[in-house]
């Protein structure tokens, strides 16, 4: 459900019945774009809410009504990154399709506020269940709608089979999304390699021969 503005209610919000001011998109944009900037001169562990308060220009108090930590925070900050740059335009097949999202995955990347943001949070989540939590819930699970809407329109082309059942229709597709996020995260902050065309072609159309295969059970 959104505000009355059609921003996201992200974090905690205090009412107590009480009709307080609507919610600011540009405040919010501020917040999350303060945060990344913070994070990367700061690093994790000296990155504060107050510090992010003074870079966004607005008061402490903003920040925790929308958010309950830095955690959170974080979590969100590149989430946002995630949902403003990653698109799945229909581009005619389904290997142009997954080699447009690819090189779009890796230029996102290369930004120095998206990979430190997704390093440092990730680094934290190996200790804490409840970020590990948020991030599968703000980031991987609606990123995974890429995966579902690639593969309605390659099966619409007749590209890939249709999967009758729902279960492993749903197997198949987190499987997807995890071979594809995992390659390239992997190439381009583990291995410290180049995601180009010449890779990203490669690389789809190993995929594009095993997805037109017959879907595992």
């Amino acid at each position: 459900m959104t505000s009355a503005d059609g921003s996201r209610p992200d974090g905690p919000r205090r009412g107590g019945g009480r009709t307080g001011r609507p919610r600011s998109t540009e405040a919010d944009r501020a917040i999350l774009d303060a945060t990344r900037a913070a994070l990367v001169e700061l690093g994790w562990g000296k990155l504060s809410l107050g510090d992010v308060a003074a870079r966004a220009g607005v008061a402490k108090t903003t920040l925790y009504r929308r958010w309950a930590g830095k955690n959170e925070l974080v979590v969100d900050a590149v989430a946002a990154l995630f949902d403003e740059q990653l698109h799945l335009p229909d581009l005619g097949s389904l290997t142009a399709d997954i080699e447009g999202v690819v090189l779009r995955f890796a230029a996102l990347l290369e930004r120095p506020e998206t990979k430190t943001a997704l390093m440092a949070v990730v680094a934290e989540s190996t200790r804490d269940e409840a970020l590990r939590d948020r991030i599968r819930s703000a980031i991987v699970d609606r990123q995974k709608r890429l995966v579902l809407l690639g593969r309605e329109r390659a099966q619409a082309r007749g590209e890939l089979p249709r999967e009758p059942d729902p279960e492993s229709a749903a197997r198949n597709a987190d499987l997807i999304f995890d071979v594809i996020a995992g390659a390239v995260v992997h190439r381009a902050l583990v291995s410290a390699e180049p995601v180009d065309g010449e890779w990203a072609r490669g690389f789809t159309t190993l995929l594009v021969a095993g997805l037109a295969g017959t879907p595992p059970v």
